[in-house]
């Protein structure tokens, strides 16, 4: 019996993050616009907002930025992934980003799952690339970009999703199958498609966008959803899916948690955080982005490169080290990946920003 062969590899060649100026949250709250209470529990001290920037140009920015790093001018493939309106209806937002960032013909496609959108493009963006090895093709390269404007008046940043904040922005990742600084090693995603009422609650189908509310409440559909379900089914079923796609990573990059460096984790408010993540995993805060994300809010599907691009920008990671990107999204799915330093980043200013 012959042994199969290794999976070739997945380079991460160039990250970044184009952010807006911050909002501090003691600021929302002397407008009116949010509880202190609520700040108080989250612990977040600021988000990101954008100006008048579209979601896909913040991505686009994200973009040019990731592949002037990668020294890359051009990708076999391009796929952006977004939580919120894109600015346009019946539009090809991965067009855009294509035609303002590279300019080639490549497939330019667009990616859902909302807050797991970016881990969902990723795990294509792996596939295309193996693929594409496994063929003896020559360098194959892709581009992941995430961007999201969270705007009145169809979503409150503040309150739309109690324990939450949500930040503008937009992110890039560039993937190659010859050249990078890190390689990821594994990557998991598993669906629990039996909790994706929690996001619909009891409304029924609209046949137009805000149809029902006109203002998105995730509150209300998660209570409406719990009301006639057992919170502990609901609850074990989460749990369960999300620990398969961590158990399933760690195994397939032959790690265990002890033996990671860094998380990278959804920039959700403290009290989600613990629950869902630093309690579950044994997780210690300090080995997180938490610091920095406190400050920037939850960008939709951007929060796993964002956070990446943070510790690359800051000098935090060195040759070596193993950083586990961990997410969450509506439906429900959970992703994991791990992600290994090759070489030491060059330190560079945190980020692209306004």
């Amino acid at each position: 019996m012959t042994e199969a062969a290794p999976a070739p590899d997945v380079l991460i060649a160039g990250c970044a993050a184009w952010l807006p100026p911050r909002v501090p949250a003691a600021e929302a709250v002397a407008a009116g616009r949010c509880d202190e209470a609520l700040v108080a529990s989250t612990g977040m001290v600021s988000v990101a907002v954008a100006r008048d920037e579209p979601p896909p140009e913040m991505a686009a920015r994200a973009a040019r930025t990731a592949l002037d790093r990668a020294g890359f001018d051009d990708v076999s493939l391009i796929l952006h992934a977004s939580f919120f309106y894109q600015g346009h209806d019946l539009w090809a937002p991965a067009s855009y980003v294509q035609r303002v960032a590279v300019g080639n013909r490549c497939p330019a496609i667009e990616v859902g799952q909302v807050s797991n959108g970016g881990m969902a493009a990723l795990g294509l963006a792996v596939d295309h690339l193996r693929g594409g090895a496994a063929d003896g093709a020559e360098d194959r390269r892709v581009l992941v970009t995430t961007g999201d404007a969270f705007r009145p008046p169809g979503f409150d940043r503040w309150r739309s999703d109690p324990g939450t904040f949500y930040g503008d922005g937009g992110t890039a990742l560039v993937l190659s199958s010859r050249r990078g600084f890190a390689r990821v090693r594994s990557l998991a995603t598993v669906s629990a498609p039996g909790l994706e009422a929690m996001h619909r609650g009891d409304d029924p189908f609209g046949h137009a966008p805000f149809a029902h509310r006109p203002v998105v409440d995730l509150d209300a559909c998660k209570k409406d959803f719990l009301a006639s379900r057992q919170v502990t089914r609901v609850i074990a079923a989460s749990g369960a899916a999300q620990d398969a796609a961590v158990e399933r990573a760690l195994a397939s990059a032959g790690v265990a948690l002890g033996d990671v460096d860094r998380f990278v984790l959804p920039h959700l408010g403290r009290k989600r955080l613990r629950a869902g993540f630093l309690a579950r995993f044994g997780i210690a805060e300090e080995r997180t982005t938490w610091e920095w994300s406190r400050t920037v809010g939850h960008l939709g599907a951007g929060d796993q490169f964002a956070g990446f691009d943070h510790l690359v920008s800051s000098g935090t990671l060195a040759a070596g080290d193993l950083v586990v990107w961990m997410s969450v999204g509506a439906g429900f799915t959970y992703s994991c990946a791990v992600v290994e330093i090759l070489e030491e980043p060059a330190r560079r200013d945190a980020g692209a920003a306004a």
